[in-house]
């Protein structure tokens, strides 16, 4: 997929899909930049304007053999003005079982659809699909819906599409489950086509009832503008939509790229949803563990561990060198990141208790801050330290704060406590909201 846009220079470039992020309200794509006399080996892309005012959705564009056929313009406002995430995950889903050649698919199979799309970053790192009521309620149904499968089954954040589909047959009578299901069915299906409506001769109130509006756009569909889907017989969870050739062809030959638009679009709307949430991008899918790159810091937690007692954090007990793991104190689930201010060495057989779960912070900061000043000494007075120290650069001391301020040479060990406070404090608190458990040692 590619996205096209002018920088401040005027000059047209366009990037390779790679990864997005948020930085200062602004979005980047990262990856190859091309110029525009380079060829283009797509037959779809994106242009995306990266200023956040105005419009704040990004253009969908398409072969002119597809406009000639198909309502593209339709098509790209399908996610427009959304209220809950469901439009997002509705037309992924429905994307992804046309690449998987379905051409009439029930409500159920959709929502079961969007239910393992969002699976792994609910329950992994506790975004919340639409945010929250004043009093913390959740208002998401979808949302509700996945902790209540999770409830019932037990399946582990990384469960995937077999076993999560297979539990929800299994649990397809429960009562709750299903009042989350049928929820997702009164507006979806038919508010997602609403960039379709009032573009032909016939025009509807787009608050009308559910029949009034999906018999509109059997109509529409069948005399003016041919639309992805069309309505079929049947009640609640069982009702089918039909998937019209013509989308099915285009979308199809486009998978990768529509999906990739769609991403774009529900990580800025999750990123809005969840503002304080680190490095949203990245928590949507599971991630390779070997951006979990902590080879450097533990090479350097061995040199303090050969010069210095250290006590681990959670059992008061001297960490043994032959047998310990280098872990975050605030979850990585959560910071995204490997920084050397968060990691701190711990017993092997602690870890997995810990797992996921904040440590309670009076219980157990000091005593985390107490080591990361054994280390911060001696990288200050031991050159082989220092040089091991530095090995962590590239992948581990990224944070401005800790270069210029926490390891900066001089500091007491009251001023390097405020400091490393300071700076972690916040971020475990916006942990804490977020839902993260907890966790204490009894």
């Amino acid at each position: 997929m590619h996205i096209k846009f002018k920088n401040k220079s005027e000059k047209t470039v366009v990037l390779s899909y790679g990864c997005l992020s948020c930085f200062y309200g602004r979005w980047y794509v990262m990856l190859e930049v091309r110029t525009k006399n380079e060829e283009l080996n797509r037959k779809i892309y994106i242009r995306r304007v990266l200023e956040r005012e105005g419009e704040n959705m990004a253009d969908l564009v398409i072969d002119e053999r597809y406009y000639n056929s198909l309502d593209i313009e339709g098509f790209s406002r399908m996610m427009k003005n959304p209220t809950y995430c469901y439009k997002f995950y509705w037309l992924e889903a429905i994307v992804q079982l046309i690449a998987e050649n379905k051409k009439q698919v029930t409500y159920d199979e959709i929502i079961n659809e969007m239910i393992y799309n969002a699976w792994y970053s609910v329950l992994e790192f506790h975004i919340h699909l639409s945010g929250l009521f004043g009093e913390g309620e959740l208002k998401d149904n979808l949302e509700k819906a996945v902790l209540r499968l999770q409830e019932l089954s037990q399946l582990p954040n990384h469960a995937d599409k077999i076993e999560i589909k297979n539990e929800l047959t299994e649990y397809s009578g429960d009562k709750k489950l299903h009042k989350y299901k049928m929820e997702l069915t009164k507006y979806v299906p038919y508010k997602v086509l609403s960039g379709f409506a009032n573009r032909g001769a016939e025009k509807i109130d787009l608050n009308s009832t559910a029949g009034r509006m999906m018999a509109y756009y059997n109509k529409l569909s069948g005399t003016e503008i041919l639309l992805p889907y069309v309505f079929g017989d049947g009640t609640g969870l069982n009702r089918t939509i039909f998937f019209n050739d013509g989308w099915i062809q285009m979308i199809q030959d486009n998978t990768v790229a529509i999906l990739g638009w769609i991403q774009l679009e529900k990580v800025k709307w999750l990123q809005n949803n969840n503002p304080e949430m680190p490095g949203l991008v990245y928590k949507m899918v599971p991630l390779d563990e070997k951006m979990r790159k902590l080879d450097h810091v533990r090479k350097l937690w061995e040199g303090v561990l050969n010069r210095k007692p250290v006590i681990d954090v959670f059992t008061n007990e001297r960490i043994d060198k032959n047998h310990y793991d280098v872990d975050h104190f605030i979850p990585w689930s959560f910071v995204m990141n490997n920084e050397l201010w968060n990691l701190m060495p711990m017993d092997s057989t602690w870890n997995s208790k810990k797992s996921n779960k904040l440590p309670l912070w009076d219980s157990f900061f000091k005593k985390f801050a107490a080591n990361q000043y054994i280390l911060y000494e001696l990288l200050h007075t031991k050159p082989e330290i220092h040089k091991l120290y530095e090995a962590c650069y590239r992948d581990n001391l990224h944070s401005i704060w800790a270069n210029k301020e926490l390891y900066r040479k001089g500091n007491t060990c009251e001023e390097f406590y405020k400091i490393l406070e300071k700076n972690m404090r916040p971020v475990y608190d916006s942990a804490k909201r977020q839902g993260y458990e907890v966790w204490n040692i009894v």
